[in-house]
């Protein structure tokens, strides 16, 4: 196998490219008479009615304090880490590194997160879609067929994958990573803090160089309105992307809360205990009706429902303020909504709420 060499699919003018140079990168220090960033002087608006009050000085461009406190909890090192506004960040991050707009290529395997045919298409990127099975996995001779006629920049895996929820086969994983050595292989895992222990690629990153994991702080953390996302990968590719990301990317507030949550890890893992706790609990309750046809095997926060007329299903759930997602026009997810799991009260909810459904259907006919 040829040895990975991220200069090889890396856009050229990226090599060569000078990054903005911001006042922190020429001082690092936290003590002195700041006269170097144009900022106000007098302290923000603010001041007095929140606690942070330094809002008038820019961040830490590089968050490294998030970086030293995450770092062993990840077990990775802090220079292996880039945190964006979002895991949405490092992947147009990504594809504006590699991808070169009306040449390059990527490939997904869909259904899948939206948002890799969304940056594909803001960059002019073409996209090779090559379909999971129908039990939602990874299609690896086709994969590999795709790979050897494309030569995609960019292969990205959703494992738990979004939206049907399940562990990709680490196997077929681990082959696309042997044999693809001349791509970046991404593998996001925005929902493995509820999938079986151990299933993160993490820890694989020192053993494969094109390997680059994405997860976040919106899920198991309850962060989502902070838009935090991590990204772990080799320091090269980590150099790289500091080198052209904005350079104030993570507001300070955002650094801030995001310190203090780093703290409370126990607190995250009794709440994504409960979670797990009552997507067991709704599992269940869901395959006592009748109008429910098939429930997907989940490793995420969420169930793949699939419904005798979703549609209608849907849009009576949204009638009685009950929101789901619709995914029924989804590649392989026909009739197919996806619940995300609740707290017991919000579950029961909409347990109920289809029960009546159901009631509503009968009369009807």
């Amino acid at each position: 196998m040829r040895p990975f060499n991220l200069a090889d699919i890396l856009r050229p003018h990226i090599l060569n490219i000078t990054p903005y140079s911001s006042a922190r990168d020429e001082y690092t220090g936290k003590e002195g008479v700041f006269l170097d960033a144009n900022e106000n002087p007098f302290g923000p608006v603010l001041s007095g009615n929140n606690a942070l009050t330094t809002f008038n000085r820019y961040p830490d461009p590089y968050q490294s304090a998030i970086k030293e406190r995450l770092a062993p909890i990840k077990q990775v090192r802090p220079t292996q880490i880039f945190l964006g506004n979002g895991s949405d960040e490092p992947i147009d991050l990504l594809v504006r590194a590699t991808c070169r707009p009306g040449v390059d290529t990527m490939l997904t395997m869909p259904p899948t997160y939206g948002m890799y045919e969304v940056s594909a298409a803001i960059n002019d990127i073409a996209l090779t879609k090559v379909p999971l099975t129908p039990d939602f996995q990874v299609d690896t001779p086709a994969v590999l067929a795709a790979i050897a006629a494309k030569k995609p920049k960019i292969i990205w895996f959703c494992s738990p994958n979004n939206p049907s929820g399940n562990l990709l086969s680490q196997e077929a994983i681990r082959t696309v990573l042997e044999t693809a050595a001349d791509c970046l292989v991404v593998v996001d895992e925005a929902y493995i803090d509820f999938a079986e222990a151990g299933t993160s690629w993490v820890s694989r990153l020192d053993q494969y160089p094109n390997l680059v994991v994405l997860q976040t702080f919106s899920k198991a953390w309850g962060l989502a309105a902070l838009r935090l996302g991590m990204c772990f990968a080799s320091e090269e590719i980590i150099r790289v992307l500091n080198k052209i990301k904005p350079p104030y990317n993570i507001a300070a507030p955002t650094q801030q809360l995001a310190l203090d949550a780093l703290q409370l890890e126990p607190a995250k893992d009794r709440m994504v205990a409960k979670i797990l706790h009552e997507r067991t609990d709704l599992h269940e309750k869901l395959l006592t009706l009748p109008i429910v046809r098939r429930i997907y095997p989940s490793d995420a926060n969420f169930l793949l429902v699939r419904f005798d007329e979703a549609k209608a299903v849907f849009d009576y759930l949204i009638d009685h303020q009950v929101i789901v997602r619709d995914r029924s026009r989804v590649i392989l997810c026909d009739d197919c909504l996806r619940i995300t799991v609740g707290t017991a009260e919000e579950n029961n909810r909409l347990i109920d709420t289809l029960k009546q459904y159901r009631v509503s259907m009968a009369t009807t006919f």
